[in-house]
């Protein structure tokens, strides 16, 4: 590290916190002048230290020269290069993980299982990025076991990125699926991209966590032999059923690492929804095995969680049961949810679906196709929410298409739907959240 780095960092050994916010700032916080894209918070660097900030680090090069500044060549990576540094003081396993699909659910469920045995940190939230993923690294103190990172993408790189500043000493990527094309620009820039975590995990021969069900992600580690399988295939690590997935999902487990005399089922019930959740389960099951939490404590710790952000939720309603899973949407998850759907039990089945947003020029058939899958489902009604559905192409004539929720919103209001098991999906941008109340 450079002097300034080295000055800043030394206010983190103390025990500052970090703000990004100016509009938050307690006393003796460190400000982080990040610019965005329509905004520049070196602008609230002044208003920050009035606030009570005790630095403020900015590299607007028009600032006056005031105490408390600590100019630096970039914030952002400023900011990154405190957390590498933060995260090479620290003797602790750090999982990583990544994937298209359920990353958010999986790190909560590991993190969930590892608290009943270690005092965890994980990332907060959405704290997935180039920004969130360092913040979540100066957290980490002397007094955690064991941390995990997760890690979001939406370009070539990023998880490249991310995993050089995490160093991460095991990972898992829950799979591979079409979300961000946008960014992304292929299916196959998405395995580059995503499988840049086995990398960084391989060149220093650390542990990975794997689904042997699927191939894609099994081939990437053909040359790696320090890993630990999970999955319904006999031969993994750990593999594991399907006992029952109405409503809610119920597995069982069992470690094949154990002599075949001494192996034991166990059976978790959850509070998820949705067959999909299987291997995220799983996951949560093989890293705690792994780490010596007891399958009794894996078992309690599981059933505990709940999911919530409209995340796999379960909803009864005086009008209806609903399976809320509108935090995001691809078109994989949407397709897996939709398959899902038409093996759950219930009448009037009905499905709300928005927009998947960051499509790129594939939305229109990518949306298409799930048109296509729909009218191959019984469903009494289906309700579609966006500008990208609503040019796709339907002669169902239960199919009912408006570009916004408030037009939807306004549909609502004059048909009552009551009695029903619905389905509602979609990226959050589209906010199907405002229907809520109808249902």
């Amino acid at each position: 590290m450079d002097k300034t780095t080295e000055r800043i960092y030394q206010f983190i050994e103390r025990g500052f916190d970090i703000s990004i916010d100016s509009r938050q700032i307690d006393k003796n916080n460190i400000f982080f002048a990040l610019k965005g894209p329509v905004f520049d918070a070196n602008d609230y660097a002044r208003e920050a230290l009035e606030k009570g900030a005790a630095i403020a680090v900015v590299d607007k090069k028009d600032l006056p020269d005031l105490p408390g500044f600590v100019r630096v060549k970039n914030v952002l990576e400023t900011l990154q290069d405190l957390a590498r540094h933060h995260r090479s003081t620290l003797k602790i396993p750090v999982i990583g993980i990544t994937g298209t699909n359920g990353k958010t659910t999986t790190k909560e469920l590991i993190s969930t299982v590892l608290s009943s045995k270690y005092k965890s940190l994980c990332t907060p939230g959405n704290f997935n990025n180039h920004i969130g993923l360092p913040l979540t690294i100066l957290k980490v103190t002397p007094h955690h076991q064991i941390a995990v990172i997760e890690m979001g993408a939406n370009h070539l790189g990023e998880i490249d990125l991310l995993s050089s500043i995490a160093q991460p000493t095991c990972g898992i990527i829950t799979n591979v699926g079409k979300a961000h094309l946008e960014g992304f620009g292929s299916f196959e820039n998405i395995i580059i991209t995503k499988t840049e975590l086995y990398r960084h995990i391989v060149k220093k021969n650390g542990l990975v966590f794997v689904n042997k069900d699927n191939d894609i992600l099994m081939d990437h580690l053909k040359d790696h032999s320090r890993i630990v399988s999970y999955g319904k295939k006999p031969d993994a690590d750990i593999s594991g059923s399907v006992v029952n997935s109405q409503p809610f999902l119920d597995i069982s487990f069992s470690d094949n690492r154990q002599n075949n005399q001494q192996k034991t089922e166990y059976q978790i019930k959850s509070k998820l929804v949705g067959v999909y959740n299987f291997e995220n389960i799983m996951a949560a099951v093989a890293i705690g095995l792994h780490f010596g939490v007891h399958p009794n404590d894996i078992t309690t710790a599981i059933e505990s969680y709940q999911p919530v952000n409209s995340r796999s939720q379960f909803k009864e309603t005086a009008k209806n049961k609903i399976i809320w899973d509108a935090y995001n949407a691809n078109p994989t998850s949407m397709s897996l949810a939709l398959e899902n759907f038409a093996q759950t039990e219930g009448s009037g089945k009905v499905v709300i679906l928005g927009d998947m947003l960051e499509m790129g020029d594939n939305s229109v058939p990518e949306h298409q196709a799930i048109i296509n899958q729909l009218e191959k489902m019984q469903l009494d009604l289906i309700i579609l929410v966006g500008n990208d559905f609503s040019k796709c192409k339907t002669a169902s004539e239960n199919i009912k298409a408006f570009e916004t929720t408030t037009e939807a919103s306004l549909w609502f209001e004059n048909n009552d739907v009551t009695g029903s098991t619905l389905l509602v999906k979609g990226s959050r941008g589209i906010q199907l959240e405002n229907l809520e109340k109808y249902l």
